[in-house]
């Protein structure tokens, strides 16, 4: 164990190829879980993300004790507890982070699996554990010809009456941006229409909606809050919008189409892959189709869901089993 801790050492101080990375990332997470965490789901959160997603108005009336947590919603619970000082130079928490130089973090996808016993769903007033554990680390070559790293994590949510949730989240590693090594932003591309389908929901978010998501989540990534960051280090036009929002939308436009907005209705599963950023203050559609395999409300049904950017490129597609 001296000798592997020496080896790593030695890997840290110059930059790490891909595949080092990943085996230094398994070897420190591999006699246990990344943590354990407690915490009680309060409604402050649940009520402020609703007013955030325009779900709900303002209130001085809160939702009650044993209100449901809608699907996604989890998202603003046992958010990092990281110092400032402790955040990466881009303002992500390095909890999981591989070795240098691979320290650019994008959340590229995953799976969510919901208990179907009612009795079990996640609500306002519960005690929850949540268990984080890394499942994989892989290095990967990009168009390029660079390196990145694809690290898979799982998270599972505990309360009294068994796990309610399981998250399997992939993250996608590249090398860390500084202003030494900046990426250029392309040219904004020309609009198009977006694409239509048998139900679609549009979304333009501004940047009082970004700074809300951020604050729930206790996310300090820069690329969802300072264009300065966005444009002169990491190549986008302006802030993006957070894959999880999105997330999180896509869910509520399925339970608001499939189960008329039921609050006590979670799918099955949900699998979704992020493929292309969205910016603040351009329009973009979400698409949803019954793929089939039952009538709406009934359940057991496949559900393809989309989403489109006004420049005709998709940015993120998920299938929801009920």
């Amino acid at each position: 164990m001296t000798h592997l801790c020496r080896r790593f050492s030695t890997i840290s101080r110059r930059q790490a190829s891909a595949s080092e990375a990943c085996s230094e990332l398994l070897s420190r997470f591999q006699n246990g879980p990344i943590s354990i965490r407690k915490q009680l789901i309060d409604v402050n959160q649940l009520q402020l993300l609703s007013i955030t997603l325009n779900r709900t108005l303002p209130s001085f009336n809160p939702p009650l004790e044993g209100t449901p947590v809608p699907p996604g919603y989890h998202l603003v619970y046992f958010t990092p507890s990281i110092i400032e000082s402790e955040l990466g130079l881009d303002g992500t928490d390095r909890t999981v982070n591989p070795l240098s130089p691979f320290t650019r973090r994008m959340w590229a996808g995953g799976e969510l699996t919901w208990t179907q016993d009612r009795n079990a769903l996640l609500r306002v007033g519960q005690e929850v554990r949540e268990t984080t554990k890394l499942l994989s680390a892989e290095p990967k070559k990009l168009k390029n010809g660079g390196e990145m790293l694809v690290v898979g994590v799982e998270k599972t949510f505990l309360n009294n009456h068994g796990i309610a949730l399981t998250d399997k989240r992939n993250w996608v590693f590249q090398r860390e941006l500084t202003p030494e090594n900046p990426l250029k932003a392309p040219a904004k591309p020309e609009e198009t229409p977006l694409p239509t389908g048998s139900y679609q929901r549009d979304f333009c978010q501004m940047e009082t909606t970004l700074f809300r998501f951020s604050a729930l989540t206790f996310n300090g990534h820069k690329i969802h809050y300072s264009p300065e960051w966005c444009r002169e280090i990491e190549g986008h036009r302006n802030a993006v919008v957070h894959g999880p929002l999105n997330l999180i939308n896509m869910l509520d436009f399925w339970r608001d189409t499939a189960k008329g907005g039921y609050m006590e209705s979670v799918p099955r599963s949900i699998a979704y892959r992020a493929m292309s950023p969205l910016y603040v203050g351009e329009p973009y559609r979400i698409l949803l189709e019954n793929g089939g395999g039952a009538t709406e409300g009934k359940g057991d049904g496949e559900w393809k869901a989309e989403i489109w950017d006004s420049f005709g490129k998709q940015s993120m597609k998920g299938t929801i089993i009920e």
